[in-house]
Parts: structure tokens; C-alpha cells; sequence
């Protein structure tokens, strides 16, 4: 008997004691370093950086594209995951295949591609003044919408595939059942698929929000020096300035809204239980 309680302990303790050496000593020691003045703890670094209108301007940014993110890719991936349930299983799998692709390129890659397209000469641009909806070449890149086409195409992958496990997750016969009953389509899918499908929805939520507000590469390249992020300007402070304390607090603010998110959905999913 005490062999089995033993066990599983045994088989958890290794993959705890990788991550309490590899991210929680690393996170408590940034935390304690974001503290510490002079030698003192003390929230001073803190308060520098909430006075600061700057920071606040790039945290208030950080948290409007990751928003407008995850909904666009809600919107966007929804209805696509709802469809692929229609798709003949001999054909799902290719289906599937295209939708993992990107994820198996490098984001690097796939953020140049977006440099070449965005750009001045880029196709977007050519059909833009070749149509007569522009005179002239509009600036894509380096603004807050390149940012935001740049993340969403990162990012919608990994929604459609949350979206998509819910969905199959759904018995068939509840929404011909709600449609028998005198549902509206918009009814259907607000009384029955939303519910049923909402624990997908959050998690896919909370993977597309997290990964908007850390992500580094795709901000850096497309909205360069003009659209700061959270991420970028931490590695300003502690690559360009080498202000450590000043990277440490936007460490720890990151941190906090990574856990904050996640925790805020998860937790309206288990009222919603």
C-alpha cells in the first residue's frame, strides 16, 4: 500500500526538481533582484518605472496587441474549426498537416517573409496602388498594424488547434437538436457550441495572450524601434543600457500578467463548470 502512494511521487519528483532548478530559483532570484536598492529592499525600481510615461505607454501597448490578437484569432479560427468538422476524415488529416506547418518554421523565417511583403514594394503595396485604393505606397511596416498581422499569423495555429480538440469534443447531435427546437443559428452557437466548446476557447486564449506579451522576434522585426513592446524594451534595458533593475522589473511585470491571464481565465471556466 505504501509502495503504490510511493510511486507516483516517485515518478513526479524528477520533472519538479528540473523545474524548481531551471525556472522557479531563476524566477525568485529575478523577483529579489527587481526588490533590491542599494543593497535594501525596497519597490523603488518599481515605482521608477510606473513613473515613468514611456513604460506606461509601452505596457498599455503591449496589452492592447495582445488583446486585439486573441479576439482576431477567437473571430478568425471559430467558425474555421467548426467547418473542419464538416471535413471527410480521409481529407482531415492533410488538413491538420497545413495548419501545423507554421508552427514547424522558424518564427524568424516567417517574420521576414512578412518584411518583404509589407514593404514598400511589396505585394501588398502593389495591389494597394495597383487597384487605385492608394496613390502611393503606404507605410505598413514598423506600425502597430504590422505588429498585430504579424502576431496573429503567429499565433492562429495554436488557437485552431485548441479550437479544433474542443470541437471534436462536442456531441454531434446537440446542435441539430437546438436547430429542431426553433434555435437560430446565432442562438446555436451562443447557448450550445460556445459553452460546450469554452474550455478550449480559454485555453487557446490564454496561449495566443501569453505569447503576444512575450514575444520578442516578430515586434522586434516588424515594428522595430517606433512600436515597443514588453519584450523588446526589456531587452533594450538589459542589452542596449544594461539597466539590470530596470529589465528585472519588466521581467516580473510580464511574469505577473502571464500568471494573472491564465489564472483569471481558468478561473471563469471553473464558475462556468
Amino acid at each position: 500500500m505504501a509502495g503504490r502512494l510511493l510511486t507516483p511521487w516517485l515518478l513526479v519528483t524528477p520533472a519538479l526538481a528540473f523545474l524548481g532548478v531551471v525556472f522557479l530559483y531563476p524566477v525568485v532570484t529575478l523577483l529579489f533582484s527587481s526588490l533590491r536598492v542599494d543593497g535594501a529592499l525596497s519597490f523603488g525600481n518599481y515605482a521608477a518605472f510606473f513613473s515613468d510615461g514611456f513604460n506606461l505607454q509601452v505596457l498599455g501597448r503591449t496589452l492592447r496587441v495582445a488583446l486585439v490578437v486573441t479576439l482576431i484569432s477567437a473571430l478568425v479560427c471559430y467558425p474555421a474549426a467548426y467547418g473542419m468538422q464538416s471535413v471527410p476524415p480521409r481529407y482531415r488529416g492533410l488538413v491538420t498537416a497545413l495548419i501545423i506547418v507554421p508552427l514547424m518554421t522558424s518564427p524568424v523565417a516567417r517574420t521576414y517573409a512578412w518584411l518583404v511583403l509589407l514593404g514598400q514594394t511589396g505585394i501588398v503595396n502593389s495591389t494597394l496602388v495597383g487597384s487605385g485604393l492608394v496613390q502611393e505606397p503606404v507605410r505598413i511596416l514598423y506600425t502597430e498594424w504590422a505588429v498585430y498581422i504579424g502576431l496573429a499569423q503567429l499565433f492562429i495555429p495554436l488557437m485552431l488547434l485548441t479550437l479544433i480538440s474542443a470541437m471534436e469534443n462536442l456531441p454531434r447531435d446537440v446542435v441539430p437538436a437546438a436547430r429542431s427546437l426553433g434555435a437560430t443559428s446565432l442562438q446555436s452557437f451562443t447557448r450550445v457550441i460556445l459553452p460546450l466548446t469554452r474550455e478550449g476557447l480559454v485555453v487557446g486564449g490564454t496561449l495566443v495572450f501569453t505569447g503576444c506579451i512575450t514575444a520578442y522576434v516578430t515586434p522586434a522585426l516588424l515594428g522595430g524601434a517606433r512600436v515597443q513592446l514588453l519584450a523588446t524594451l526589456l531587452y533594450q534595458k538589459a542589452g542596449v543600457t544594461v539597466d539590470y533593475a530596470a529589465a528585472s522589473v519588466i521581467s516580473v511585470i510580464m511574469l505577473a500578467l502571464t500568471l494573472t491571464v491564465a489564472g483569471a481565465l481558468r478561473g471563469r471556466t471553473g464558475r462556468g463548470r
